[in-house]
Protein backbone atom coordinates (compact mmCIF):
# COMPACT_ATOMS: atom_id res chain seq x y z
CA UNK A 1 0.00 0.00 0.00
CA UNK A 2 0.96 3.70 -1.22
CA UNK A 3 2.13 6.35 2.02
CA UNK A 4 -0.32 9.48 0.56
CA UNK A 5 0.96 11.13 3.62
CA UNK A 6 -2.27 11.57 5.36
CA UNK A 7 -3.82 8.90 7.40
CA UNK A 8 -7.63 7.82 8.25
CA UNK A 9 -8.85 9.84 11.40
CA UNK A 10 -9.00 8.05 14.61
CA UNK A 11 -12.04 6.88 15.87
CA UNK A 12 -14.19 8.86 18.21
CA UNK A 13 -15.99 5.80 19.44
CA UNK A 14 -16.11 5.61 23.45
CA UNK A 15 -15.16 2.82 25.21
CA UNK A 16 -16.96 3.80 28.52
CA UNK A 17 -15.29 0.49 30.34
CA UNK A 18 -12.11 2.28 29.40
CA UNK A 19 -12.68 5.58 30.91
CA UNK A 20 -10.71 6.44 34.21
CA UNK A 21 -13.32 7.82 36.19
CA UNK A 22 -12.10 8.63 39.37
CA UNK A 23 -11.48 12.04 39.15
CA UNK A 24 -15.44 12.59 38.25
CA UNK A 25 -16.51 10.38 40.34
CA UNK A 26 -15.01 12.38 43.65
CA UNK A 27 -15.84 15.73 42.37
CA UNK A 28 -19.48 14.68 42.26
CA UNK A 29 -19.49 12.76 45.40
CA UNK A 30 -18.10 16.18 47.12
CA UNK A 31 -19.87 19.02 44.24
CA UNK A 32 -22.99 17.05 43.72
CA UNK A 33 -24.39 20.10 42.25
CA UNK A 34 -21.91 19.69 39.36
CA UNK A 35 -24.20 16.70 38.13
CA UNK A 36 -26.33 19.76 37.13
CA UNK A 37 -23.95 20.96 34.34
CA UNK A 38 -25.23 21.13 30.75
CA UNK A 39 -21.74 22.23 29.40
CA UNK A 40 -23.30 25.39 28.08
CA UNK A 41 -20.42 27.39 28.04
CA UNK A 42 -21.81 30.52 30.02
CA UNK A 43 -18.42 30.41 32.53
CA UNK A 44 -16.23 29.89 29.51
CA UNK A 45 -17.92 32.79 28.16
CA UNK A 46 -17.12 35.36 30.94
CA UNK A 47 -13.75 33.39 32.11
CA UNK A 48 -11.15 36.09 32.91
CA UNK A 49 -8.71 33.33 32.59
CA UNK A 50 -10.02 32.05 29.21
CA UNK A 51 -9.80 35.67 27.74
CA UNK A 52 -5.90 35.57 28.77
CA UNK A 53 -4.86 31.98 28.01
CA UNK A 54 -6.50 29.21 26.47
CA UNK A 55 -8.13 27.84 29.81
CA UNK A 56 -11.73 27.12 28.83
CA UNK A 57 -13.46 25.03 32.26
CA UNK A 58 -16.30 23.52 29.42
CA UNK A 59 -13.86 21.53 27.70
CA UNK A 60 -12.39 20.32 30.88
CA UNK A 61 -15.10 19.38 32.19
CA UNK A 62 -15.90 17.45 29.22
CA UNK A 63 -12.27 15.96 28.99
CA UNK A 64 -12.49 14.81 32.94
CA UNK A 65 -16.08 13.56 31.98
CA UNK A 66 -14.13 11.23 29.62
CA UNK A 67 -11.43 10.25 31.99
CA UNK A 68 -8.81 12.44 29.52
CA UNK A 69 -6.26 13.73 32.49
CA UNK A 70 -3.33 13.83 30.82
CA UNK A 71 -3.20 17.64 30.25
CA UNK A 72 -6.04 18.59 33.42
CA UNK A 73 -3.19 19.58 35.55
CA UNK A 74 -1.71 22.47 33.53
CA UNK A 75 -4.96 23.66 32.74
CA UNK A 76 -6.39 23.80 36.08
CA UNK A 77 -3.28 25.86 36.77
CA UNK A 78 -4.40 28.39 34.38
CA UNK A 79 -7.44 29.12 36.48
CA UNK A 80 -7.35 32.49 38.46
CA UNK A 81 -10.54 31.30 41.00
CA UNK A 82 -12.03 34.81 40.99
CA UNK A 83 -15.19 33.00 40.70
CA UNK A 84 -17.14 34.77 37.65
CA UNK A 85 -17.91 31.68 36.66
CA UNK A 86 -19.86 30.86 39.60
CA UNK A 87 -21.94 34.22 39.59
CA UNK A 88 -22.49 33.35 35.33
CA UNK A 89 -23.73 29.70 35.75
CA UNK A 90 -27.51 29.77 35.08
CA UNK A 91 -27.66 25.84 36.73
CA UNK A 92 -25.77 27.66 40.25
CA UNK A 93 -23.01 25.48 40.09
CA UNK A 94 -20.02 26.25 42.34
CA UNK A 95 -17.67 26.18 39.57
CA UNK A 96 -14.68 27.55 41.77
CA UNK A 97 -15.14 24.71 44.31
CA UNK A 98 -15.55 22.27 40.88
CA UNK A 99 -11.90 23.17 40.32
CA UNK A 100 -10.51 23.34 43.57
CA UNK A 101 -11.81 19.52 44.10
CA UNK A 102 -10.46 18.78 40.21
CA UNK A 103 -7.34 19.79 41.39
CA UNK A 104 -7.24 17.84 44.98
CA UNK A 105 -8.61 14.34 43.10
CA UNK A 106 -5.83 15.31 40.64
CA UNK A 107 -2.94 15.06 43.55
CA UNK A 108 -4.49 11.98 45.06
CA UNK A 109 -4.72 10.08 41.74
CA UNK A 110 -1.16 10.87 41.13
CA UNK A 111 0.23 10.35 44.50
CA UNK A 112 -2.07 7.22 44.94
CA UNK A 113 -0.39 5.79 41.81
CA UNK A 114 3.23 6.90 42.51
CA UNK A 115 2.66 4.48 45.33
CA UNK A 116 1.68 1.91 44.00
CA UNK A 117 4.39 2.17 41.38
CA UNK A 118 6.74 1.98 44.19
CA UNK A 119 5.51 -1.65 45.45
Amino acid sequence: MRNFGFSTTKSRTIDYEKIDNRLIRYVLENEPTFNACLSCGSCTAICSAGNLTSFNIRRLSLQIRLGELEHAHEELDKCMLCGKCLLECPRGINTRNVIMLMKKGLYMIEHESKENNDR
